[in-house]
């Protein structure tokens, strides 16, 4: 080994809590990127292993309107066009109390026509009491013997990991609930998997046959869709001809990556924000590069008068930056692994909350996450110690050994950098004004801002010791002058560790005021728009699946419950807008009357403030136009609608209807945004005669709480359906708010933390570089109480300089997440809201974690023998 090379390992050897500090901030910045890309990866593959599970090896699929297909259409299918690879499904979701009470798939099929299509099929395992009389017991594992289970009414089959989780045996009774009620089934089957990812693609299904899957959704003699096997030259519109008003066909691949589309923002959201962790530590680590520099300036000095070329200066500084940021990528790894689990957990939560159900019992350790963990270790590590290397490789031999040559170099560096910093800024701002959609975009702006604020802090940090001199002389004395005047002689030591704590706590600061202006904006939303006093719904399931084919009847049982004034009946239901085929299924909401208590907000509307009875009198056709809707903001800006390209097509049950639409209202129900129509104009088009929910308004004077009871006991009794207060209903709207930010509040903790070791390490760097003036202080008569108090006073100083310079640039960071990010991601406008106390606590924060990171310094200074200080050289 180079001699260079054994110099290095001695030096990292010798200066252990040094490396440990450079290894824990690579480790920390990887191990968060590394958590997130498993979380958002585990997630994706395990809905795509479920979506895989469902649809198999289907080439097309045929999908129904709001009532969905009837089952003629597969003997149409088979008898009129001879198609032999054809299998009806009927699909539902439902909650299981025995199975963990988490939402399940239930996938009905025809076992004689699934061996094509799902080969999973072929291997189960069934109960005794399951097999055919003439079947031999040795046939457990044969396709043939998955008929048996069709002779049962209300058998089912699940995988045998589900079954092994909950300790369920073939045989065993279990209650399914759907959203309309629940049913009593036999489990008389387990499906055996060859493969963990086959077992984890199968973890959520229930499999049963048709006519039991058409049972628990309530729809007798109709299917969801029927699955085909098409050659790639066969002509479709033979099939098409065939299709019912309101049925399509589409491809799988097609669908799959509409719903991709959905998570797509959020995902790269979240990687946006796991990189800002990283940004801090690239600051942290080349401060404790440069501070490695600063402690061996003597050595540097030496090596070069005796030989050392600039070349291997350079050599030896980078590869131990390289060998350190090896050891932390390794570890952040590591770390990343261990927390990519709870991350995963919050992730599939989220996704489950707002999108579409993922159910996560594995995480899936993609090897390009690695590979991309380990590049943006080693690539931080190295670019963050270029400028230090560089610096010690520029300083002739005689510089070496003064201690004031880095700090003039900082200063001379200190308008350079001033001058990038606006530029960075100006970059930024200019990205924004960019006429684009762009989220990469939009990104590279937001960390242009926050990287050029965090470059200011040089020019900040002087300007503020002169500012806080009379004040803090005033205050504290000799110590006072001298604390601010120490900030400022050692730049380059300070303004690194201010940057990095800067960067930690303008994210606490934008992040924050975003999640309050968020949630400020759904409080205010749902003042107005939940105005019923009471709502009847089936019990939620999943995202995407909460409703249920309710008797439009129960609308006038409700409205007889003494107390009730009026009932508002309302229909959620997916419908197709051909116009937009890469785009997920309009949320088509039907109501027969307004739910706001006040006035709605419109991004624009042309229909005035009678827009419930301009939409209910356009039912009648006019130039082509069906009738008149209204959308929501994200909806309208997915899609591109504005006041001049104001139309929908909408699949109906009488074919393709063109719909006029009059207004764009703000809500915040779903990015995916919704469309409204009013009913008689919906069952003009649509032949379903269901509702799906109920809001109740009282008369006044009456009790809520009794009137809750007495339509439990006289109309819900014996249902699964669940009445709730208008308050209860807010409440699990923000349990779920709360749940879809948390892992953004870690982020935001873990960004702290790297700061605090960041700005520990400068104050490190600070007690080495100034062992001797200490010494020189303490031969004065500085007590060591006084030298305790001089060095947290310079923390404070660089703490509240930190906070108070984290304000503009978390507000600039708040202001681009809110108005532009959030915008371009999910299409909704939210008011900026500042609570003046998350602002003085995020200064707060600031000065403690850096009165915290002084502590250790501070007392080993205190401690410091005189004599021993002055030998230092």
């Amino acid at each position: 080994m180079p001699i260079i090379l054994r110099l290095a390992g001695r030096y990292i050897q010798r200066r252990l809590l040094q490396s440990v500090l450079f290894v824990i901030g690579v480790a920390l910045g990887v191990a968060v990127v590394i958590a997130i890309d498993l979380a958002n990866g585990s997630a994706s593959r395990a809905f795509a292993l479920s979506s895989e599970s469902i649809t198999g090896r289907s080439t097309h699929q045929i999908i129904g309107g709001t009532s969905g297909l009837p089952t003629s259409l597969y003997t149409e299918l088979r008898l009129d066009l001879g198609l032999q690879q054809v299998a009806p499904v009927v699909e539902n979701y439902v909650r299981a109390l025995d199975l963990g009470d988490r939402p399940l798939q239930v996938l009905g099929v025809d076992p004689f026509a699934e061996p094509p299509f799902r080969a999973y099929l072929t291997n189960v395992t069934l109960s005794d009491s399951s097999r055919s009389e003439s079947a031999p017991r040795a046939q457990t594992s044969a396709f043939g013997a998955l008929t048996a289970f069709i002779a049962q009414p209300r058998t089912v089959v699940i995988s045998q990991s589900l079954a092994a989780r909950y300790g369920i045996q073939p045989g065993n009774t279990i209650t399914l609930q759907p959203p309309n009620g629940s049913v009593d089934v036999t489990v008389v089957g387990l499906l055996q998997t060859a493969d963990d990812a086959s077992a984890q693609a199968l973890d959520n299904l229930i499999l049963t046959d048709i006519a039991t899957a058409q049972e628990l959704v309530g729809e007798p003699g109709m299917i969801s869709r029927i699955d085909l096997i098409l050659p790639d030259d066969y002509n479709l519109s033979q099939i098409q001809a065939l299709l019912p008003a309101g049925a399509s066909i589409t491809t799988p691949s097609q669908t799959s990556g509409a719903l991709g589309q959905m998570t797509a923002a959020f995902e790269l959201n979240l990687q946006a924000l796991s990189l800002l962790a990283l940004v801090v530590g690239v600051f942290l680590i080349y401060n404790t590069v440069s501070f490695s520099v600063v402690q061996r300036r003597a050595v540097l000095g030496i090596l070069r008068s005796i030989g050392a070329t600039r070349r291997q200066i350079f050599a030896m500084i980078l590869g131990e930056a390289l060998a350190l940021g090896f050891v932390g990528t390794l570890l952040g790894l590591g770390l990343g692994l261990i927390a990519g689990r709870g991350t995963v957990n919050l992730v599939a939560q989220t996704i489950s909350d707002l999108y579409f159900s993922v159910d996560v019992q594995n995480i899936t350790v993609d090897p390009v996450t690695l590979l991309k963990g380990v590049a943006i270790g080693i690539g931080a590590s190295l670019i963050a110690a270029i400028i230090p290397s560089l610096a010690a490789t520029n300083t002739p031999p005689a510089g070496s050994l003064r201690r004031s040559g880095d700090e003039e170099q900082a200063r001379r560096l200190l308008l350079p950098v001033t001058v990038v910093a606006l530029a960075l800024n100006v970059l930024g701002v200019l990205l924004l004004t960019l006429p684009t959609s762009s989220l990469i975009i939009s990104f590279g702006a937001l960390f242009s801002v926050v990287v050029g604020g965090a470059l200011l802090t040089p020019i900040v940090l002087i300007a503020a010791m002169r500012l806080l001199t009379p004040l803090m002389s005033a205050v504290f004395g000799v110590l006072g002058r001298m604390a601010t005047r120490a900030v400022s002689r050692s730049l380059s030591r300070t303004a690194v560790a201010v940057s990095a704590l800067t960067v930690a706590i303008s994210v606490i600061v934008g992040v924050s005021v975003m999640i309050d202006s968020f949630r400020w904006t759904v409080s205010d939303w749902l003042d107005t728009t939940l105005g019923a006093d009471i709502y009847i719904s089936a019990p939620t399931i999943t995202a995407t699946r909460a409703d249920a084919d309710l008797d439009p009847a129960i609308a006038d049982q409700v409205a007889g419950v003494v107390g009730v004034d009026h009932v508002v009946a309302g229909r959620n239901v997916s419908v197709v807008a051909p116009d937009y085929p890469t785009l997920p299924p309009v949320n088509l909401n039907v109501a027969n009357g307004e739910l706001v208590s006040g006035a709605r907000r419109f991004v624009w509307n042309e229909a005035g403030s009678s827009y419930l009875a301009v939409l209910r009198d356009s039912a009648d056709k006019a130039d082509g136009i069906a009738g008149k809707i209204m959308v929501s903001e994200p909806f309208a800006f997915k899609r591109g609608i504005t006041q001049e390209s104001n139309t929908l097509t909408l699949l109906t049950d009488h074919g393709n209807q063109t719909f006029e639409i009059v207004g764009v209202y703000y809500d915040y129900s779903t990015d995916q945004g919704s469309v409204f129509m009013t009913d008689n104009v919906y069952h003009q088009y649509f032949n379903d005669p269901y509702v799906s929910s109920l809001a109740a308004f009282l008369s006044p004077g009456a009790d809520g709480a009794q009137v809750i009871d007495a339509i439990r006991s006289q109309v819900l009794n014996g249902t699964e359906l669940v009445a709730q207060s208008n308050r209860a209903l807010r409440d699990s709207v923000f349990e779920v708010f709360e749940r879809t930010f948390a892992i953004t509040a870690a982020l935001r903790l873990l960004a702290v933390v790297v700061a605090f070791i960041g700005i520990l390490s400068a104050l490190m760097s600070l007690q080495l570089e100034q062992t001797r003036q200490y010494g020189v202080m303490r031969a004065i008569g500085l007590t060591p109480r006084q030298l305790w108090n001089y060095t947290l006073l310079q923390t404070g100083l660089m703490g509240v300089t930190a906070g108070v310079l984290a304000l503009p640039i978390g507000l600039a960071l708040a202001l681009i997440l809110v108005t532009v990010i959030n915008v371009r991601s999910f299409g909704w406008t939210m008011r900026i809201v500042l609570l003046p106390e998350e602002l003085i606590l995020a200064v707060a924060v600031a000065v403690i974690a850096a009165l915290a990171a002084g502590v250790y310094p501070a007392g080993r200074l205190a401690r410091v023998a005189t004599a021993r200080a002055l030998r230092n050289e």
